[in-house]
């Protein structure tokens, strides 16, 4: 961990002389406006981002979400469970523009118990994000349910869930993992939070559709030390009911048509597509000063 956290501060000294002379005042800085941040409106609009998730920006609003989370020149971020990558794309080249940091935690290569099919995601992760010229140096942190804390305690300036908390508390770990954010960010540091959103009709019981209420998740980030620094509604859904046959994997994107998964070619998926994605909550919580 000690050897993690030098290999943390070179990479963000490393390159960001200009970054860091021309910010003197960056840590107490507010965030940026959307014209003032012209290195994220860049990785934005980055030609190398697939279509695809070009395609979800009107429903993730990723200008709009990274501003109010307050992403800043010389960030250490921590996106928690990545995916396929859809922030990876515009915080690793972000990263590497502005002089920070981007890590990714991904699957926990000291859990014994990990699936081959666990380390098959890590590896393939990790060579697609491999072009340094443009992703910079992409940090692999082990995370997973018997991980050791993914950073150094007070290293990390944001540490990103999108999407994951439902899974984590189903399974009985959200106290866990907020608490390992909480540890991993200095001061002042920003857990961002967006997921699909239960409210206002009750959690499933087992939140086995995939929905969570606002009030579970902020408890949690209470229960850690965080304060609850602000609530954005540009991820919002009214459309979207909250009440469907595959839960909220029924919607695009997953559009899942089966209770297995496979896909069912008599399935209607017109209805669903109408709606788009999620209805989601878009928090911000400070880890106090």
């Amino acid at each position: 961990m000690a050897a993690l956290a030098v290999f943390i501060l070179s990479l963000a000294s490393s390159g960001s002389a200009a970054v860091g002379a021309g910010l003197p005042g960056a840590a107490k800085a507010p965030p940026p406006t959307f014209k003032d941040d012209a290195s994220l409106i860049d990785s934005i609009s980055g030609s190398w981002r697939p279509a695809g998730d070009v395609a979800r920006d009107p429903y993730r609003h990723p200008l709009e979400s990274l501003t109010f989370w307050g992403l800043k020149p010389h960030t250490v971020v921590v996106d928690l469970e990545p995916g396929g990558g859809y922030w990876t794309q515009i915080l690793a080249p972000y990263a590497r523009i502005t002089g920070g940091v981007y890590i990714a935690g991904v699957a926990d290569l000291g859990n014994p118990n990990l699936s081959e099919g666990g380390k098959r995601g890590r590896d393939a992760f990790a060579a697609k994000f491999s072009n340094q010229a443009l992703y910079g140096k992409v940090v692999l942190a082990n995370f997973g349910p018997k991980s050791p804390p993914f950073a150094p305690p007070g290293s990390v300036d944001l540490v990103l869930t999108s999407r994951e908390l439902h899974n984590w508390a189903a399974a009985g770990l959200i106290d866990k993992i907020i608490g390992d954010a909480y540890a991993a960010l200095k001061p002042g540091g920003i857990l961002a939070v967006e997921d699909h959103r239960a409210d206002p009709r009750p959690e499933a019981e087992k939140l086995q559709d995939g929905y969570i209420a606002t009030a579970r998740v902020v408890a949690a980030a209470k229960r850690a030390g965080f304060i609850l620094d602000g609530e954005s509604e540009v991820n919002a859904n009214p459309k979207d009911k909250k009440d469907y046959p595959f839960g909220v994997w029924t919607l695009p994107p997953s559009r899942r048509s089966s209770a297995d998964g496979k896909p069912d070619p008599t399935f209607d998926h017109a209805p669903y597509d109408a709606i788009g994605e999620s209805d989601r909550m878009t928090l911000r919580f400070r880890k106090p000063a």
